[in-house]
């Protein structure tokens, strides 16, 4: 077995053993934390694949989002700040393990093949130029265009989806209208009432 191989093979069992974490656990930091283990692991699994430009994207996009993603959890699951405060450091293990297998996995991607041990069985021969955005880009829009569209439609109804279930009124908590705040005039906004000055009684 190659080098290469081994790392692949350890790679997936790990991106299947944080995608199982993902579903199966009821906290949800440490959810978040699988989901970011998840998405670093295949990561490198791309740049294997020599897809520098997915790589990097699955980084930036969706690991930079998870917080962000778990903010909205807790925000639309109401779940209880102050009791996860708590066992904020029992957190801390966990955090550093799983940046420490993606620092791990990185370090061997990277270091593997700059000593020459990842090599493609059958290497594709690129000229000067090749660039991996722009190849992924002509595929996008030509080959995969129908396909293309479809994701993006479907990307759009999940956005509008998820606004019309999120926009709901409710009776318990203060919203603002622009609407009724644009259409108000001076009249509506100060009212002068006349009352009758008060004598103060006599002792």
């Amino acid at each position: 077995m190659s080098f290469q191989a081994a790392v692949f093979i350890a790679f997936s069992a790990i991106l299947l053993f944080a995608a199982i974490r993902v579903v199966t656990t009821r906290n949800p930091v440490q959810a978040a934390l699988f989901l970011v283990l998840a998405f670093g692991t295949a990561s490198g699994l791309w740049i294997l694949l020599e897809a520098e430009f997915l790589a990097i994207a699955l980084i930036l996009v969706y690991v930079g989002a998870v917080m962000v993603l778990f903010l909205f959890v807790v925000m639309m699951l109401d779940i209880n700040v102050d009791r996860l405060r708590e066992g904020y450091w029992d957190y801390l293990v966990p955090g550093l393990t799983v940046a420490g297998i993606m620092v791990l996995e990185m370090g061997t991607v990277l270091g593997g093949r700059q000593a020459g041990l990842l090599n493609l069985a059958a290497p594709v021969p690129k000229s000067i130029g090749y660039s991996n955005t722009r190849e992924l880009g002509r595929l996008l829009y030509t080959q995969y265009a129908f396909a293309f569209e479809i994701a993006a439609v479907i990307l759009l109804v999940a956005i509008v989806a998820a606004i019309a279930l999120t926009l709901r009124r409710r009776k318990d908590t203060k919203y603002q209208d622009p609407s009724r705040q644009v259409r108000v005039t001076r009249a509506g906004r100060v009212r002068l009432v006349s009352m009758p000055a008060e004598k103060s009684g006599e002792s």
